[in-house]
């Protein structure tokens, strides 16, 4: 039992380190001309593979503190992707049980969906409020390579962190919820 919850508190430990990272590297001046394409949003790509691999890693306060780090490092308008990935998390999680026994595919466009309906809910209370935006050319470029990195993303948790999903033992084990 004490090696579960210090795995537990590793791979939280873990998601922070990776979170802090990326943002890091976001914030990296690596060149000096413009992007042309944009970069796609690889922390919510992580925090949305490791919830529904393992939703106990990610608790949802550790998801909105690191989003509203994220909002406030890369100047967006604080909070509000951050409660809008907050409320994916919670959706995914909520479904996360039942993806279980469904294919990657299946996963794979959930989480297209809900990516989706992050940015544009995103942009629409944007809108709403007439807060200046980017083109809507790169953020649909962005989107849609968001989208794409997933899979590279899940095989590199699964393989390189370790964060795989729950099996059915270790259901009976651990108890299920």
């Amino acid at each position: 039992m004490d090696s579960q919850v210090s795995q537990l508190w590793t791979k939280r430990g873990l998601y922070l380190f990776l979170a802090a990272l990326i943002m890091f590297l976001h914030l990296l001046p690596l060149d000096s001309q413009p992007d042309r394409w944009p970069f796609p949003d690889i922390l919510i790509v992580v925090t949305f593979a490791w919830i529904l691999r393992r939703p106990e890693y990610v608790p949802t306060l550790l998801i909105a503190f690191v989003m509203l780090m994220s909002d406030l490092l890369l100047q967006r308008p604080p909070g509000l992707m951050a409660a809008l990935v907050v409320l994916g998390a919670a959706y995914l999680r909520s479904a996360s049980l039942g993806m279980r026994d469904s294919g990657f595919i299946s996963e794979w466009t959930s989480v297209a969906v809900v990516i989706t309906a992050v940015f544009v809910l995103n942009r629409v209370i944007l809108a709403i409020l007439s807060v200046q935006q980017a083109a809507l050319g790169p953020v649909v470029i962005q989107v849609v390579l968001t989208i794409a990195v997933y899979p590279l993303i899940v095989w590199l948790s699964r393989n390189g962190f370790g964060v795989r999903r729950v099996s059915p033992t270790e259901t009976s084990t651990l108890g299920a919820r």
